[in-house]
């Protein structure tokens, strides 16, 4: 009798999966679902920023940043009733050009803030890209080690097509941190265009980062964002760049004498630092500290909030009128008829825009 050949099990059996447990239901799959879904009232968020939650602000920043008009509605809500928790923090914008190493300076100066047990909040305008409207530079990889501190909070906003690349809702995300206890807030621009003006709108503070051996010395010399600056820092000042970076300190200082003097009477300081080596760093933070008791003592520090709340009164006036004006149903349906009259030489643009703005 031939012998029974035996059988093997090949290696590439797959076995049945783990059964789903009983307890487990599809009505319990979606009770979660739902659960997760649920929107969190006005009353909870606000309560949630107040203590410091960062889950809570984060949520609260996305609705501010949000187009839809439900969402707005509700971000008004949580901006009024955080407001009486504002205020009470020191605002300082950063800018400069790109790769001049703000975020390198941001993250090394944030963190000295930290260790002096300040709360700092990071509201990075990241430059966006024009066909997927996303963040292009992602500040939260670029800050590493601030990012992991519990004591900081980095919110990147991509630019859009809002006021010279500053993030559209920047100015109510910054009540929002500072309901949530945050005394530190910093506001790093593109470096580019016109965000330096809207920068300087919503913040006490102003600081140019500059590079030297870079042409600044004159070709950077330019009126507007002297003018604005309340303190001209000179990054990488390090190495074999350090005799540069003196002389363009001199010269820098040299243009400032130029100025007029600005109206809470401090005259702006030039200073050296490398932020990789986090040398002088100190002296930055002591120069914005003597600012703030300056312009505290002659009132000019309340004076320059309220003119800076009315302008942006102004501005989102204007920038709901003009959303207004063109999300108008029978805007819609004129203006492209308008415009191919004006390509075709049948009527100019501005008898176009008069007929669309009378309808």
């Amino acid at each position: 009798m031939a012998k029974k050949k035996p059988t093997y099990k090949s290696a590439l059996h797959e076995n049945d999966g783990i059964k789903e447990p009983d307890s487990f239901s599809a009505d319990s799959a979606n009770a979660i679902k739902a659960k997760r879904q649920k929107q969190v009232s006005v009353k909870h968020l606000v309560s949630d920023i107040i203590s410091g939650h960062i889950t809570a602000l984060s949520r609260a920043i996305t609705l501010v940043e949000s187009t839809n008009a439900s969402h707005t509605k509700k971000a008004n809500e949580i901006i009024t009733k955080c407001l009486p928790y504002a205020n009470n923090s020191i605002r300082i914008g950063i800018t400069g050009v790109p790769g001049v190493g703000k975020s390198t300076f941001i993250e090394a100066f944030g963190s000295y803030l930290t260790k002096k047990g300040k709360k700092v909040a990071v509201l990075a305008v990241d430059p966006s890209s024009s066909l997927s409207r996303g963040s292009i530079l992602g500040d939260k990889t670029r800050m590493e080690d601030l990012v992991k501190d519990e004591n900081a909070f980095i919110r990147p906003s991509p630019s859009g097509d809002s006021l010279g690349g500053v993030a559209r809702k920047t100015r109510e995300t910054i009540i929002l941190c500072e309901a949530a206890g945050f005394d530190t807030i910093i506001i790093e621009t593109v470096g580019v265009g016109q965000s330096e003006t809207a920068v300087h709108s919503m913040v006490d503070f102003f600081l140019l980062l500059k590079l030297a051996g870079a042409g600044d010395e004159l070709q950077g010399i330019k009126r507007g964002i002297i003018e604005m600056a309340d303190a001209i820092v000179i990054n990488k000042a390090d190495g074999d760049n350090i005799k540069a970076a003196k002389t363009a300190k001199v010269e820098f200082n040299r243009a400032l004498h130029l100025y007029p003097q600005k109206d809470s009477s401090w005259s702006p300081k030039v200073s050296l630092c490398s932020a990789l080596k986090q040398e002088g760093i100190s002296e930055v933070w002591e120069m914005i500290e003597s600012y703030i008791e300056t312009s505290t003592s002659n009132n000019y520090f309340e004076t320059n909030r309220n003119n800076q709340n009315k302008f942006w009164l102004l501005q989102t006036i204007e920038e709901r009128l003009k959303s207004n004006f063109y999300n108008s149903t029978k805007i819609k349906a004129e203006l492209q008829t308008q415009i191919d009259l004006v390509e075709a030489g049948k009527t100019t643009p501005f008898v176009a825009a008069e007929y669309l703005l009378s309808l």
